[in-house]
């Protein structure tokens, strides 16, 4: 280990993946005793020992050697390999495969194929993980369901960060499957749980069927934060229940998630084959105990859904919160069980303290104006407050499509629009605020025809100015539903008071 001291030394390079570790004189982290840093470069050799002056040739060859606590470092190039960990770190000694500092390191797939379900960094039944740092591309099929990187089979303490992910695309037409860029799945009866997925940047992949980012199954305790996911032909990120991820119903749910910060734009099936309106910024469908909170969401087909395709599989507890939704092509929000298709629906759920601004810019299945937020079937014990709802000129602020469900709470909004005014309750259009409030029972304290005065529509910049009527006139619920921390990270609740919409 002196070498790999010394070279650290020399470099100024503070190393920040060992645990129990201590600082010299000037300031270097050093590792444990007994800790490990295992070098790769395209150039080397998998006869060497690993080190920075004699690296191995591959990564998985690297990761062979490792025990809980060591360090893969991988120089820039190119690597035609499928990574596949063998091995699984212990608490506070993670197995950390990262970039060399300053250097990009690429993970390429195309020189293969894909035979069904197959990624180019695979972790199945294993634990305390970090991959760091990659850029990974090009695996592409028309045979097989593509990945760049999948968690299974009860993977414990998983961090996926700072990698660029893109050209993963499922080719076969029709379509009858999918790929993901990243892919979460809980396929057994040991969940896989506390994942991390943190400052990704995934773009212009084709999915098919399938997601970019993917939460399903049994997987218990998420947490999807600062990702970037832009030119999509599909979902952006989705946290699911009910698909065939894992054979035991009461199993087969994400759950105990969080979905934050995150940045969402050109996420639209007329990318692909699939045509249409039907992508959506972020989804949890049939997910349960799911907290959407603090991202940007804009020029996707629907904006934030928490909804039910599968008979039996409710979107459940799902908190949709801070969020800034704009210019999206159908509904900002949406949530409920799809038309004359399923009977799950939406519950217990809150939408709050969202700014939604001139979505709705082309037409909903059915040729009608989907809404700002849309309600769709069987929702039950959602409340919608706080919200500013700006419409633009032929747009809608809610739409509630039948009169199923019920317990549903709508008050303390802000609407404003550049048209004409309306709202649909259980398939009846109203165009008079009180005949909408008296139709739904509610938005007693809300406003209607009020500018909210953003700094500015055209950029957008949805900040409020000092003297928007939005400023402190909203409910304060709980810290629970209204959040901490606004869209900023600015107190959420100030004197006791809250703002209208995802700024305070």
């Amino acid at each position: 280990m002196k070498r790999n001291i010394n070279i650290f030394l020399m470099l100024g390079f503070v190393v920040q993946v060992f645990g129990c570790s201590k600082k010299n004189a000037v300031g270097v982290v050093i590792p444990p005793a007994g800790v490990h840093i295992y070098y790769v470069s395209a150039s080397g050799s998998e006869s060497n020992k690993g080190t920075i002056d004699a690296p191995f040739q591959t990564i998985n060859n690297a990761l062979s050697h490792t025990v809980p606590g060591d360090t893969v470092m991988v120089r820039g190039g190119t690597y035609s390999e499928k990574v596949v960990f063998p091995k699984s770190g212990i608490m506070d000694k993670y197995i950390t495969l990262k970039a060399y500092h300053g250097e990009k390191p690429i993970i390429d797939g195309s020189a293969f194929s894909v035979n069904g379900r197959e990624a180019l960094i695979t972790i199945d039944k294993a634990k305390f993980i970090v991959v760091d740092g990659f850029e990974i591309r090009n695996f592409k099929t028309s045979t097989g369901d593509p990945k760049a990187v999948m968690v299974a089979g009860g993977s414990d303490y998983i961090i996926i960060k700072n990698n660029v992910i893109y050209g993963i695309d499922y080719t076969q037409l029709p379509l009858n499957g999918g790929g993901n860029a990243i892919l979460i799945i809980g396929n057994t009866t040991d969940p896989v749980t506390n994942i991390t997925v943190s400052g990704n940047t995934i773009h212009d992949c084709k999915t098919g069927y399938g997601e970019n980012l993917t939460i399903n199954g049994y997987v218990d305790g998420f947490t999807i934060t600062n990702n970037t996911i832009y030119n999509g032909q599909n979902i952006g990120i989705d946290a699911a229940g009910g698909y065939a991820a894992n054979a035991d119903p009461a199993l087969n749910y994400a759950r105990n998630g969080v979905i934050s910060g995150n940045t969402l734009y050109n996420i639209e099936s007329k990318r692909g084959p699939l045509g249409g309106y039907g992508a959506i910024g972020i989804y949890v469908d049939g997910g349960r105990n799911v907290v959407i909170e603090k991202n940007r969401v804009s020029v996707t087909d629907r904006g934030i859904g928490a909804v039910s395709e599968t008979n039996g599989f409710p979107s459940d507890h799902v908190t949709i919160r801070n969020n800034l939704i704009y210019n999206c092509w159908r509904a900002g929000i949406y949530i409920g069980g799809y038309l004359n298709y399923t009977g799950a629906g939406t519950a217990n759920s809150a939408i709050v303290n969202n700014t939604l601004y001139n979505n709705n810019r082309a037409l909903g299945a059915f040729g009608e104006i989907e809404g700002e937020i849309s309600i769709r079937e069987d929702c039950t014990n959602n409340i919608i407050k706080n919200n500013i709802i700006y419409a633009g000129a032929a747009d809608m602020f809610i739409h509630k499509y039948t009169a199923k469900g019920s317990g549903n709470v709508i008050d303390y909004n802000m609407y404003y629009t550049t048209g004409a005014a309306q709202w649909t309750w259980n398939g009846a259009l109203y165009t008079d605020y009180n005949a909408w409030k008296a139709a739904n029972g509610g938005d007693a304290n809300s406003t209607n025809g009020v500018n909210p005065l953003f700094i500015n529509t055209s950029g957008p910049d949805l900040h409020l100015q000092s003297s928007s009527a939005a400023k402190n006139s909203g409910q304060v619920i709980s810290d629970v539903i209204n959040g901490n921390t606004d869209f900023d990270g600015n107190a959420r609740t100030v004197n006791q008071q809250i703002s209208k919409g995802a700024y305070q």
